[in-house]
């Protein structure tokens, strides 16, 4: 190559390369949209205004996260899932796969360098298409000619080459915009699995811990059965009462019996629930989830949600329907820069040689070097349709954003009003166990001094059960709740 030509190529190098730096990316650039937020969630609230109420449903700087139950043991369980659910480890496979296409999507960004290299035995044929040179020089030796050169020999052959394509249209920067957005959909899949697992991991615990203080309750109410069962035989033999009264008892006994078995199977399934949750074989963790002598139900703090707005980023499936939509935007751009030219800077170097002697000498090199162009002229209007489709697609992930968008605060007010019921049925049922605690007192009293019959007393102590179970069950009722009001807010704040 002379200097004129190595000119001519330099100039061509240069004009290619500010082609390449002045493209632009075709295709519509991406604008995250934001959710749309009340000023605060009584705001938007569907059903009676007396499940509004104003002082939970305030915007204010305390957000609900799991640390607000305060059990050391939920805690506990909560860092083994994380470390343990295999529905977790596969999400988090899946995050790694994205992280490795986003590489990989990345790496076309810069030049593929590739090296090659062949040592074959090899013979051409006497009548191929080598041989019509031979025949046009016509010479007089020709089947000499044809004989030496259809004799085998060895070839060597190495050297390596280089592609670069000059990303003019924005082809590879959008491919990368497009993986990069599906990594952040990943990345917020996974946080929907683990806000997704956390939320089942403490619904079973708090369904475990409901069932463990029913079973407690009932326990003592059979031994309390028992008890007054005794004295009612003893008040019987010594003609204070009648058999009917010790029938009844022996009913009521039997009864709350009978109660047992169901909510041990409740204690069970729970606890299974939570070992397969944590990764654990049945029974691996019943000494952890065994009920303490001294245990007592959780206090429930005071809640506030904090700000709709940051409610709304918070949530997982909304990142996720976001970064979906993101790259549905980028591949639009990436079908749009199939439509124009591709052109791609190449080079090769290398040796080739008859025979191992004068292989790797100078003389045995060759090379090649230039742009290579790909222009579109006619594919029946397959390109034109990957355009038409990816435009669709990315209009599908818009409405799958809206829909996501509008779930998440019917789940936000669904959660904020069933807590808000089930507190006020609970006050209400406090109230009922404590005056029904009084009144089966004044019962007992009154049938001990011989003012009334032992089914005034027995109508009491039913009452008082009813009572008591009812306010232990709605006591685990507002944690689930709670449970539910936190996953609907997107878990604790980051």
């Amino acid at each position: 190559m002379n200097n004129s030509q190595h000119l001519r190529f330099s100039r061509l190098l240069t004009v290619l390369a500010a082609l390449m730096f002045a493209g632009c990316a075709v295709g519509p650039d991406f604008k995250a949209p934001m959710p749309e937020a009340p000023a605060d969630f009584s705001a938007w609230h569907g059903g009676s205004p007396e499940l509004a109420d104003p002082q939970l449903r305030s915007a204010a700087s305390m957000p609900i996260g799991w640390s607000v139950f305060a059990d050391p043991v939920l805690d506990a369980l909560q860092a083994k899932a994380l470390a343990a659910n295999h529905d977790l480890q596969t999400a988090a496979l899946r995050f790694a796969q994205s992280r490795t296409q986003r590489q990989a999507a990345e790496a076309q960004r810069g030049p593929q360098l590739n090296a090659s290299a062949a040592a074959t035995r090899q013979r051409q044929s006497e009548f191929g298409s080598g041989t019509r040179l031979i025949d046009a020089l016509n010479p007089s030796n020709r089947e000499e000619l044809i004989g030496v050169l259809s004799e085998p020999h060895n070839l060597y052959q190495a050297g390596f080459d280089a592609a670069w394509e000059l990303d003019l249209w924005g082809r590879v920067r959008r491919s990368i915009e497009a993986a990069d957005a599906n990594l952040a959909a990943s990345q917020a899949m996974l946080a929907q699995v683990q806000l997704s697992v956390q939320s089942e991991l403490a619904r079973n615990y708090f369904e475990l811990r409901t069932a463990q203080r029913q079973l407690r309750i009932a326990r003592a109410e059979i031994a309390a059965a028992e008890e007054t069962l005794e004295l009612v035989k003893a008040r019987a033999d010594g003609g204070l009462t009648t058999d009917l009264d010790v029938t009844r008892q022996r009913a009521q006994t039997a009864d709350l019996r009978a109660r047992l078995p169901q909510l041990l199977a409740q204690e069970a399934q729970a606890i299974n629930q939570i070992t397969l949750l944590v990764g654990e074989r049945p029974g691996a963790l019943q000494a952890q989830l065994t009920e303490r002598a001294d245990a007592r139900a959780s206090a429930l703090p005071d809640l506030s949600p904090g700000l709709p707005s940051e409610a709304a980023l918070r949530r997982p499936d909304i990142q996720r329907a976001q970064a979906q939509l993101h790259a549905a935007t980028a591949s639009i751009g990436v079908a749009v820069a199939d439509l124009y030219p591709r052109i791609t800077l190449g080079a090769n170097f290398g040796f080739e040689s008859v025979g191992s002697r004068s292989f790797g000498e100078w003389g045995s090199r060759q090379w090649a070097i230039g742009p290579s162009l790909q222009l579109p002229i006619f594919d029946g209007g397959r390109r034109r349709s990957t355009v038409t489709l990816r435009e669709l697609q990315q209009q599908e992930a818009a409405v799958a954003w809206q829909q996501t968008v509008l779930k998440a605060w019917h789940e936000i007010d669904d959660a904020l009003s069933a807590y808000t019921a089930d507190r006020q049925r609970h006050l209400q049922l406090v109230e009922k166990e404590r005056h029904s605690r009084d009144a089966w007192e004044l019962a007992r009293v009154r049938y001990d001094n011989g003012l009334t019959d032992f089914l005034v007393q027995l109508d009491a102590q039913r009452t008082l059960l009813q009572a008591q179970r009812d306010e232990v069950a709605s006591s685990g009722r507002l944690a689930l709740d709670l449970v539910m009001l936190t996953k609907a807010l997107g878990g604790a704040a980051h």
